[in-house]
Order: C-alpha cells, then structure tokens, then sequence
C-alpha cells in the first residue's frame, strides 16, 4: 500500500511543475486523494459492500470534485491534475501512467448492461474538458485534446482533436514537409501551420494543403506564361481581378485571413 503511495507522489512530481515538496503534494493534491479513496471503494465493490462501496464515493466526490465509480479500473500512477469534474464511469478502464486534466468525462452512450465506458491504454493523455464517450479504445501514447469529443478509438501514438474528434498520425516525413509549408504561408501572410505539434487541427492543415496546392498552381502559371510571351504570345498581359478584405466583411472568416485572401490577388498588400 505504502508503495503505491510512494509511486503515485512521484507521478506527480514527474508529471507537474508546480509540485514543490513531499507534503505539498500529499495534503493539497485532490486527484490523488480521489485515486486513494477510490482504491478503498473499489475493494468493497468486489466484495459486494455495494452500498458502502457507492458511499464512500460519494464522500470523496464532496471533497475533491472528482466522481469515480467504484468499479471502474485504474491502473498504477494514474495522476488527475487540478481534478475538479472529472466523472470515471462504472466500466471504464485506466491503464498504467495516464494522465487526466479537469473537466474530463469517460461517460457511456448506452443504458444497456456490459462495457459502455472507455478504455484508457498506458501513457495516454486526455486534455481539459474532454468527453471519452462509449466502449472505445485510447491507444498507447495517445494524446486526446482539450474540449474534444471522441467517439471513435484513438490508434496508438496518435492525436485527437476538435468535435467530433479527428485522429491525427504525424509521420516523419512530414517534419521536412512542414518547414517548406511554413515558408509559403509566410509569403501569403497566413500560417496555417501555427499550431503545436502535440494538438494540431485537422481543419488547419487542411487549409494548408490547399494553400500550398494554390501556391503551386500560381507557380505553374507564372512559369508558362513566362515561355509564351518569350515565344511572342499575348497572354498574360491582364492582371487577376483584386479582391479587397472588406469583401469578406461578413463572412466570419479572421482579419488574418482575409488579408492572406487579398495578397493572393494583390501582392502589393
């Protein structure tokens, strides 16, 4: 028991910068106070004190915030940061090194009996505010950003975002891809790729793949009209039409990207 102990306070020196000492952690950290009474609770549930097992939930829900079912599974050095509101439901399973900020659900999508919570795999990380809904899959080393919705697993190493939430797998080639990426947004004036690689948006990188697939077509076409016109073709000769950003006045796109919209036309800008 005291070795649990001992592991799940060096969790969270591991795992949080603002732990200072020994003592500090063990009286004013309420995530572990939860995961230590939930180990209480979870042992009268199996032997069938269901009752008591739901009451000392409840208690430890009163003082820290956190709800965790007493027959959910949590695994060694689970670590809750900040903790208030997050909800563990009856099925859900925690593997080992997980981390938990606040605000997260692992809630169910069924009033049916069985497995209707989520499954946690090692090392995964759930942002703020998530909701893990349903008998799905986190895998290893996944990432689950905040205020996310997922509904669908989570493959191992990857990263989840937005709502629903979207699976994103970095590959290493995409490193080399990313520096080129960014040297054209920088012309256009609008960086789609300003994002952290731990929470990137599917919706950004979008964007800046057809950014980049205009920028190549705008290159193409400066580079043909360049031959014609050394051959003696009259093309060429007009200017694109302008577009001005108060055109975009009403369309809730961002002050920045209406000025990227407008230098794609107007350099000049």
């Amino acid at each position: 028991m005291f070795e649990r102990v001992k592991e799940d306070i060096a969790s969270v020196f591991h795992r949080d910068p603002a732990a200072r000492n020994t003592l500090e952690v063990l009286f004013n950290y309420p995530g572990l106070h939860a995961i230590w009474v939930h180990r209480l609770s979870h042992k009268l549930w199996h032997i069938k004190l269901y009752w008591l097992a739901r009451f000392v939930s409840n208690l430890s829900r009163f003082i820290t915030g956190i709800e965790i079912h007493p027959a959910a599974v949590l695994g060694r050095r689970v670590f809750i940061d900040h903790g208030m509101g997050v909800v563990i439901g009856e099925t859900a399973i925690v593997g080992d090194d997980v981390t938990l900020y606040h605000g997260v659900t692992l809630g169910g999508t069924s009033w049916s009996a069985g497995k209707r919570h989520p499954t946690l795999e090692n090392n995964s990380v759930i942002g703020a505010g998530a909701k893990i809904l349903g008998p799905i899959t986190i895998g290893h080393n996944a990432r689950v950003g905040s205020n996310s919705v997922v509904v669908k697993d989570v493959p191992n190493g990857a990263t989840c975002v937005g709502i629903p939430g979207r699976n994103i797998l970095q590959k290493k080639e995409d490193k080399e891809r990313d520096a080129k990426r960014h040297a054209i947004a920088k012309k256009y004036g609008f960086d789609a790729y300003a994002i952290s690689e731990e929470n990137p948006d599917p919706v950004a990188s979008a964007l800046g793949l057809m950014l980049e697939h205009v920028h190549l077509m705008d290159t193409k076409v400066e580079e043909m009209c360049k031959v014609i016109q050394s051959l003696g073709g009259d093309v060429c000769t007009q200017s694109l039409p302008k577009l001005n950003a108060e055109d975009f006045a009403q369309t809730g796109i961002s002050p920045v990207l209406k000025k990227a919209a407008a230098e794609a036309f107007d350099p000049s800008i």
